[in-house]
């Protein structure tokens, strides 16, 4: 992705937690996370944050100690040059084109975009919906509107789940940032009011129109990095190769050694693809349906 030189967003902080071995850190609630960190993370932390907030399995700090916040001007801020690897300027370039095309796409709408923070953190995080870790993969807290992220994701990515490349990155950014469009048009509040209503299994089909659609979003995101030439050659097929390192078919097989759809909370490896595609294709709300639709194998 063509990201030197260009605009950071400002709506970044860093977080100064240390490092834990506790995938919820020390908050003593004996919480896990059924499939392991990493990429595992990505898939379950969602549904744990809103499933634990929702029962009172998490306490809800109003801010995390510890996290430093810059709202000035990158250029402006020297604060921020404490984002001085490639990886955090990278992931600062990527939030910032977020909110362009939010902004402009909410504004066609009529409505109104609210841009939310990126926290990078090393080790252990607090927020609103508890104590995340870096084993948990990076994840969006809707209480406190907040992705979170542990920069160093993109090696775990590169090296142990063969999803090489600064786009699978960005990805995985954008993707988390499509739950926050989700949670800001109601659609996640309206998803997890279900739960109650029906058993497991049925659930978890929703769920998964959940996170497809988040996955079409970031593929909105795609669509206008590529209008706008911000893209190289290959991005398109490292975000493709994100998408199905993340499909639940893939973590099933790697984590149980077998496939259980009836488990299934995101999606196949194919149904996120063709989601993320989807969405780079068309590049608009209009067509990221998920819940009224065939959503594909």
């Amino acid at each position: 992705m063509k990201w030197r030189d260009r605009r950071k967003s400002s709506n970044v902080g860093k977080s100064t937690s240390s490092r834990s071995s506790s995938p919820f850190g020390s908050n003593g609630r004996g919480m896990s996370i059924p499939m392991g960190g990493g990429i595992g993370g990505i898939i379950v932390v969602i549904i744990l944050l809103f499933l634990t907030r929702g029962f009172g399995g998490l306490d809800s700090p109003s801010q995390s100690p510890g996290l430093i916040e810059w709202n000035k001007d990158y250029q402006q801020d020297s604060q921020y040059q404490e984002l001085d690897t490639e990886l955090e300027q990278f992931l600062a370039v990527v939030l910032a084109d977020t909110e362009d095309v939010w902004n402009a796409i909410f504004t066609d709408a009529g409505l109104s975009y609210e841009e939310p923070m990126l926290i990078l953190y090393d080790g252990t995080v607090n927020t609103a919906c508890g104590t995340g870790s870096s084993q948990m993969g990076p994840f969006y807290c809707p209480a406190d509107e907040r992705v979170y992220m542990d920069p160093t994701f993109y090696y775990e990515l590169r090296d142990k789940h063969d999803a090489p490349g600064d786009f699978a990155l960005a990805y995985v950014l954008t993707h988390e940032v499509g739950h926050h469009v989700q949670h800001l048009l109601g659609i996640t509040d309206q998803v997890f009011e279900l739960k109650e209503q029906m058993p497991e299994a049925e659930f978890n089909r929703y769920l998964v129109r959940l996170e497809l659609q988040a996955d079409y979003l970031a593929g909105v995101f795609a669509h206008y990095a590529d209008d706008k030439d911000y893209l190289d050659v290959g991005d398109i097929e490292e975000a493709m190769n994100a998408a199905a390192a993340v499909g639940d078919d893939t973590i099933q097989s790697k984590a149980w050694g077998m496939v259980v759809p009836d488990k299934f909370t995101h999606g196949s490896a194919a149904q996120r693809q063709s989601w993320f595609n989807r969405g780079y294709q068309y590049g608009d709300l209009e067509h990221g349906d998920t819940f009224s639709v065939n959503i594909g194998n």
